[in-house]
């Protein structure tokens, strides 16, 4: 097939660190190439791929000091990509909504894959509006949210199985690894590792605009902790490995409807368990009791470190394996571009995620 992907050009594809989107963007892009197909990725220029790249800017915007808006850019991109779309058998886009208006003046077949959270204020009269553009949502959480939308299938995220490696022994610490955010509870981390009487890593970035919340809030919980907890800022790579690898459970005690959540499976490829809050997409990554632990509050999740070592790491790895790698997530979606030409009606509501073989929840 003849497949365009449209990423955000906020950051490189990979990113350089820190971005969830681009990442899958990656990793599908370059496995579709694996897989035999023409594909061209719509990004910034400083992104490194397979596939025939156009750039849209010279380098990422987050990374680009000299570039103040970001919408004069993705403007353009449309402009880029509609523009060629008759080179296409499918166009997937990665980049929120503003291409929705433009897709009813050109005639392309498209997939729009949504990766940020949802609401019925804000995007539930889109969508009335819009019955006609594909969707694909990341989780069934995700969606659940706003019911209107024209979903086709839930896809749930993939990785390379080489991506990271299998540690089966694990070690004597928690680990905590995203953002620096309210959302993503590091506070809760803290307290949960202090009552467990467990060190604590923290392994995050902090954005200019969560510099205050780190400093009056999350800091001094850390001074309060000693050295119980070591910040260790952002990781990449081999270091992921070895933080994720090396912890006896990954605590992720979110406090949003977080749609999907990679560094859950992150932490699966490496063998580590997740202790998590019942939130978002977390019921449908985390098989309760076998991967780790959905817990409902920081005093289940206290309980749950204390049985935590009883998980077997390899049934970890393994349910990573056969549920979150990169050829199952590029197969997916593959049935659902071969879709887009046959279908004749409104969108056939399915989890494909869902008909995927797991191991039941306890």
């Amino acid at each position: 097939m003849r497949i365009a992907q449209v990423s955000p050009l906020f950051e490189s594809v990979p990113p350089k660190a820190y971005g969830g989107t681009e990442r899958v963007v990656s990793w599908l892009t370059e496995e579709l190439v694996r897989l035999g197909h023409d594909v061209t990725l719509f990004a910034s220029g400083d992104s490194q791929t397979q596939a025939r790249l156009v750039p849209t800017c010279e380098k990422a915007l987050w990374q680009n000091p000299e570039s103040l808006e970001s919408l004069p850019l993705h403007v353009l991109q449309m402009e880029q990509v509609l523009a060629r779309s008759s080179e296409f058998d499918v166009v997937h886009f990665h980049g929120d909504f503003i291409h929705f208006p433009l897709l009813r003046r050109v005639r392309v077949p498209s997939l729009s894959t949504l990766h940020g959270a949802l609401n019925l204020t804000d995007h539930a009269p889109l969508f009335d509006e819009f019955p006609d553009v594909p969707l694909i949502s990341i989780s069934d959480a995700q969606r659940r949210l706003v019911p209107n939308g024209a979903f086709l299938a839930t896809i749930h995220h993939g990785m390379p199985l080489d991506l990271h490696r299998f540690d089966a022994r694990g070690g004597d610490y928690l680990a905590f690894l995203g953002r620096i955010s309210p959302q993503k509870g590091i506070d809760e981390a803290i307290r949960i590792a202090a009552a467990s009487g467990m060190k604590l890593k923290i392994a995050a970035r902090i954005y200019p605009e969560e510099r205050a919340y780190f400093s009056e809030v999350i800091a001094p919980l850390m001074a309060e902790a000693g050295p119980r907890v070591e910040f260790v800022g952002e990781v990449t790579g081999v270091e992921k490995d070895e933080f994720l690898g090396g912890a006896r459970a990954l605590l992720f005690p979110i406090r949003w409807p977080e749609p999907f959540g990679l560094v859950m499976i992150e932490a699966l490829a490496t063998g580590t368990p997740v202790i998590a809050f019942r939130n978002g997409s977390v019921p449908e990554v985390i098989d309760h009791g076998e991967t780790g632990f959905v817990v409902d509050d920081a005093n289940q999740a206290v309980a749950a470190v204390a049985q935590v070592h009883q998980l077997d790491r390899s049934a970890c790895r393994a349910a990573f394996e056969r549920r979150f790698g990169v050829t199952r997530m590029a197969e997916d979606y593959l049935d659902v571009y071969q879709s887009l030409g046959e279908r004749r009606s409104g969108p056939r509501l399915v989890s494909l995620a869902s008909q995927r073989p797991r191991a039941a929840s306890r």
